[in-house]
């Protein structure tokens, strides 16, 4: 199976669980000391360097190898007003969060089986908007777009296209986001967190394990009859 962004946050916790299962993992990404300690994790990963924003980068990952499962994860964060946000903050966003995101599953759909899984990550932002976040929330609403509609090009063949809509993880990602908004506002960090999490009953950023179980249930035999969906991991908020 293939985690991209799989060298930390998420996709890192993704491989240890996927692994731990018995599955062979390769991930991928752009940082290759990252790559390397994930891979050395667990005997059953493998690092590959690759950029998801380059189409033959892309196809090289699957150059040779054969995939049951995929996983679109690679994404970067992004903050910003809109009417602040240049275009080459919104093109790099996009090319990461969005197309990187196409490439992956297109490349997917050309090679798994007819029991293959192809799953993307989204974001709660790709279900509901949200202040200073428009580049990053439009490209995770475009993921939801894409994924429901390659479900219904697969729907026939056994394949099934899904995504993950978690809220804001307890990742390296989140806290750089966490640290901007105590630089921004002079916020302490608590009331950080809570400008995040809002109005989310349990009142925590969402540990990555729970989604990376989530994950691994769609990519089982149990989730067979689930296709073109949007699952949100969001604490009882939506």
């Amino acid at each position: 199976m293939l985690i991209t962004g799989g060298s930390s946050g998420l996709g890192a916790d993704m491989a240890q669980v996927f692994a731990g299962e018995g599955a062979s993992v390769v991930v991928s990404g752009r940082d290759p000391e990252r790559l390397a300690r994930v891979a050395a994790s667990h005997a059953n990963v493998a690092g590959v360097d690759a950029d998801v924003t380059d189409p033959d980068s892309v196809k090289a990952l699957f150059d040779g190898r054969t995939y049951d499962i995929v996983i679109a994860n690679a994404g970067i964060g992004s903050s910003s007003r809109l009417r602040d946000t240049t275009l080459a903050d919104w093109d790099a966003v996009i090319a990461t969060n969005l197309t990187g995101v196409f490439l992956t599953l297109r490349e997917g759909m050309r090679q798994v089986p007819a029991n293959g899984r192809l799953i993307a990550v989204s974001s709660i932002l790709g279900v509901v908007g949200a202040a200073y976040v428009s580049a990053y929330s439009a490209a995770k609403h475009g993921i939801v777009g894409l994924v429901r509609s390659a479900a219904k090009e697969v729907g026939k063949s056994g394949i099934t296209v899904n995504a993950v809509c978690p809220g804001y993880l307890d990742t390296e990602m989140t806290q750089r986001t966490v640290a901007n908004i105590m630089k921004r506002t002079g916020m302490s960090r608590e009331d950080a967190i809570g400008a995040l999490v809002g109005g989310k009953p349990d009142r925590r950023l969402i540990p990555p394990r729970d989604v990376s179980e989530t994950v691994l249930w769609l990519a089982g035999d149990a989730s067979a009859s689930v296709n073109g969906q949007a699952i949100v991991l969001n604490g009882g908020e939506h």
